[in-house]
């Protein structure tokens, strides 16, 4: 729905100010996980590298030849387009989102929108990081709104991935999910240790000192911080380009 302005500036979309909305590319998808996390790398060429993915015991087939040795550092955040793609082996969360095997010319992907993309964006270690980093980063760069308990960091999370203000709604039913977590984490600390912290790495200390080196309430805090990390880039709107 243009604008008058935006009719009169533009009248045939040349500059494509408006238009459908869009489900993002697969490599987009991922992308975007990590830049909202705070992880992408901005370093551009070099060779290909091998971000995180899930065990999916191939090597039983096509023997040892063909393990998937998971970068470090940086390049285990680089974009997309240098992921290590076989034709018989392709990067399996972008494959889940349309991406092409390679094996033949792709004039157009198709869009689609199915339930084991949702289990992608929920638990492949690669989406699981990013909501880990995500948590980390709305505990670190926020601080608490004064009679209202954690609306500040999940107004700063929503922001974050989705990139314009949430409604009052939206950030009660964050706060709720944060709350509810965040208690069935502090009676599980074993649970809230793995879930705050693999495979992303253990808490930093600066993370500590917010909580007063009270590492059992900081961990399940962090645990619960990612749950909404992870339903937040789990969104539909968070895969849709206006």
């Amino acid at each position: 729905k243009p604008t008058e302005q935006l009719l009169a500036h533009d009248p045939e979309n040349r500059l494509l100010a408006c238009g459908p909305r869009v489900r993002l590319s697969a490599e987009v998808i991922r992308d975007q996980a990590l830049a909202a996390a705070g992880l992408l790398s901005a370093k551009k060429g070099g060779p290909s590298v091998h971000p995180p993915q899930p065990d999916l015991g191939v090597k039983a087939a096509f023997g040892t030849g063909i393990d998937w040795k998971t970068s470090t550092g940086e390049d285990r955040y680089r974009r997309a387009i240098y992921t290590t793609w076989r034709r018989s082996n392709p990067y399996p969360a972008m494959a889940t989102f349309d991406a092409p095997s390679r094996e033949v010319c792709t004039v157009r992907r198709p869009r689609t929108n199915t339930p084991l993309q949702a289990l992608v964006t929920l638990n492949d270690p690669a989406f699981v990081e990013a909501a880990q980093a995500a948590a980390r980063r709305i505990v670190s760069e926020v601080a608490g709104v004064a009679g209202q308990p954690y609306w500040g960091e999940a107004r700063h999370g929503f922001r974050l991935v989705l990139a314009r203000e949430p409604t009052h709604v939206e950030v009660a039913r964050l706060v709720e999910l944060f709350q509810s977590a965040a208690e069935g984490y502090r009676q599980k600390p074993a649970e809230a240790e793995a879930m705050a912290t693999n495979p992303l790495g253990p808490l930093p200390d600066r993370l500590l000192e917010n909580y007063g080196g009270d590492r059992a309430r900081a961990t399940a805090d962090l645990a619960a911080w990612t749950v909404v990390g992870n339903v937040l880039l789990n969104l539909d709107e968070t895969f849709m380009c206006p």
